[in-house]
Parts: structure tokens; C-alpha cells; sequence
């Protein structure tokens, strides 16, 4: 479970401002106010971040970006359709900065990143594809199921991450326990 809780952390962290947003969305927060304390949390984490003089991640830049980008045209234009289509933007990007090849190293431990680097490798790949399919379906509700889109975007997204999660967790560590497992006994083989 202490692993689970390790990589969860600073995936957490990295999209901090973007949850902080859809909950307050979610709680009926007005879309001024829920925009103004997401992008507070961004600039907070990036100076945070900056104080404790380590580098500021790429997800991290993203994310508070595409909040003062889309916050302020938010705030400007007080438009639902905008809101909902926003998240289709955004998901797109994230997946597209997801095609990084080994975006996905700085979360693992280091007997995953000697074992499973190309596991790593190609669960981003396969993260960026759920990002895709979720732009994708954000537009299609948005655009011709508008009304379902609130119930869509509280269950959708974050089912499908968790459940691509958990296999991803799963299968990754059950791997690298075997790759692991068996080098140990490729090196009592050898004659000393």
C-alpha cells in the first residue's frame, strides 16, 4: 500500500490546481471564484516548488498554465460551453505532453526504472491514449449530451484513470517482482 501512496503522491501534486478546481466546480463554487483559488494553488505549488530550489516539473508547468490560459477566458466569459469544452483542450494537451517518451520515470522507484524502463516507457504511451479517449468523450458529451456532462465529468475521468491505474500498478509491479525474481536466480546459476 506504501507503494500505491508513493506513486499516487506527486501525480497528486503535479494536478493539485486541476482538482482543486473540479471540486469546487463540483460543490457549485462560482466558476470566478473556483478559477481564482485553482490558479492561487498553482502559483503557490510552483513557488513552493522554487523556494525549495528543486525543478519545477513539466506536468506542473503545464497544469499552471493551461489554468491561467483557460482561467482567465473562464472569467471573461462566464460560458458553460466554454467550461465544458475546456477540459476537452486540456486533456488533449496533457496527452499530448504524455507522448514525452519516459515522462513517467520521476515517478518510479529505482528498482522500477532499472527493471521495467520499458514498461515505463510504454504505460506512458498508453496513459496518453486514455487522455485522448477522455478529450474525446468530453466533446461528444458536451456537445450532444450537455445536461448528462456534470454526471460525465465527475464519474468519468476520474473512473477511468483509477481503474487504467490500478491495472497499470498491478501489472507493473507484479513484472518487475518476476524480472526481478529472475535475474536473482540467473546470477545463483552461474558457476562462482
Amino acid at each position: 500500500m506504501s507503494n500505491l501512496l508513493a506513486a499516487i503522491r506527486p501525480l497528486a501534486w503535479d494536478f493539485l490546481p486541476t482538482i482543486t478546481f473540479a471540486i469546487l466546480t463540483a460543490l457549485h463554487v462560482d466558476v470566478r471564484l473556483a478559477t481564482a483559488l485553482a490558479l492561487g494553488v498553482g502559483v503557490a505549488q510552483v513557488l513552493i516548488v522554487k523556494a525549495l530550489k528543486r525543478e519545477v516539473a513539466l506536468l506542473q508547468w503545464v497544469g499552471l498554465g493551461l489554468a491561467l490560459v483557460f482561467g482567465a477566458l473562464s472569467m471573461a466569459t462566464d460560458d458553460p460551453r466554454f467550461l465544458m469544452a475546456k477540459l476537452t483542450v486540456i486533456y488533449l494537451i496533457i496527452g499530448a505532453v504524455m507522448l514525452k517518451r519516459g515522462w513517467m520515470m520521476r515517478y518510479m522507484p529505482e528498482i522500477a526504472r532499472e527493471h521495467g524502463a520499458d514498461l515505463v516507457i510504454a504505460w506512458g504511451y498508453v496513459w496518453a491514449g486514455l487522455m485522448a479517449l477522455t478529450a474525446l468523450g468530453n466533446a461528444v458529451v458536451a456537445v450532444w449530451f450537455s445536461k448528462e456532462w456534470p454526471l460525465f465529468v465527475a464519474v468519468v475521468p476520474l473512473c477511468s484513470k483509477l481503474a487504467l491505474f490500478a491495472v497499470h500498478f498491478t501489472s507493473f509491479r507484479l513484472t518487475v517482482a518476476r524480472r526481478v525474481r529472475n535475474g536473482a536466480a540467473a546470477l545463483q546459476a552461474q558457476p562462482a
